[in-house]
């Protein structure tokens, strides 16, 4: 639905983005996650014919941006980080207005202005001045814009930006309601944001890609063991010797002891499933197993590891992991606690 390939762009001597390749498929939520300045908005701009690229090729519903760009922008619902509203109109007034420019037929524009209104939840503020909402209503009217000709694709960028933390819900939630029936690319900082709302992930720092896929195919790229949480009711050090003999196992560390029960981390060989030989191990030392369950990294320690992996030029331009990440997990900590 959305193809990206070999995107570079420059401000004069500024090199903003720099070959990045990417895809979104239909129907699906993208996020497109990477630090304030990182090139997120540039690369949103240019998708949406904003701006034109330096270099590369980008394809909207197989339309070329560049060579086609009427045809792909019709299929192209943008809001961008600050909502494109006019304060002195109606939400209703509004978005026929755009639906008009927008080149909705003039004997649909009364329902699509409906539809698009109850799906963005503003039907209760239609006849009200836009520039007396509140910023999560006025969000809210600027992503009814982006639907209101019911495009195939939606570009976010930063779509949660100043919203208090019930706002913040309420339009995760909307977004995700939009998976199936439009392609999404959601641009963000915040962690919890990809991991909330969206299918895959595209990350970007200083311009380049350093990584891509779902956070389960980050996480197996990244992750050079497999690791095992286990409780076991039992002599501790006893325990923990009889673990580190199964074969496959790498490393055993105590995680939390209370009486006599201890959770052990356990890294294993990567590609090797040694729970069997664990539970085996506990029940042939007559040893009581109270838990026992595979651990993966969290979306935060694959962006931590982005941010400390040291890679060369080359395993960059396959969208391998890189340190060019630096203050992502900062910025995401940030926004948590706000």
């Amino acid at each position: 639905m959305i193809e990206v390939a070999g995107l570079t762009k420059r401000y004069g001597p500024t090199l903003a983005v720099s070959d990045v390749s990417f895809e979104a498929r239909k129907g699906e939520v993208l996020g497109f996650l990477g630090p304030n300045g990182a090139g997120k908005t540039t690369t949103m701009r240019v998708i949406t014919g904003y701006l034109p690229p330096s270099e590369g090729k980008i394809r909207v519903a197989g339309y070329d941006v560049v060579d086609e760009p009427l045809e792909a922008k019709r299929r192209i619902g943008y809001l961008p980080e600050s909502p494109p509203v006019y304060p002195d109109m109606t939400v209703i007034e509004y978005l026929a207005f755009v639906a008009r420019i927008k080149g909705v037929a003039r004997k649909d524009i009364k329902t699509r202005v409906q539809e698009a209104s109850e799906k963005c939840a503003v039907t209760d503020v239609a006849r009200r001045q836009i520039g007396k909402l509140s910023k999560g209503y006025r969000q809210r009217v600027g992503l009814a814009q982006a639907l209101i000709h019911n495009p195939e694709v939606l570009i976010l960028d930063e779509p949660t930006a100043g919203l208090d933390p019930k706002q913040i819900i309420e339009t995760r939630e909307l977004i995700r309601g939009l998976a199936g029936q439009h392609t999404v690319v959601l641009s963000t900082h915040i962690l919890p944001e990809v991991s909330k709302t969206c299918e895959r992930v595209v990350v970007i720092s200083q311009g380049k890609i350093v990584a891509q896929g779902a956070p389960d195919e980050l996480t197996h790229r990244l992750q050079g063991f497999e690791t095992v949480l286990i409780t076991i009711e039992g002599p501790a050090a006893e325990v923990m010797e009889k673990l580190h003999r199964v074969g496959g196992v790498q490393m055993v560390e105590p995680r939390d002891a209370a009486d006599s029960r201890t959770t052990f981390e356990v890294q294993a060989e990567k590609g090797r499933d040694v729970r069997a030989e664990l539970a085996r191990a506990v029940v042939e030392s007559r040893w009581n197993l109270l838990e026992l369950k595979t651990s993966g990294m969290s979306l935060e320690d694959i962006f931590l590891k982005l941010t400390t992996k040291d890679v060369s030029e080359d395993s960059v331009a396959r969208n391998q992991p890189s340190a060019l990440l630096e203050g992502l997990h900062a910025e995401a900590d940030r926004s948590e606690q706000h």
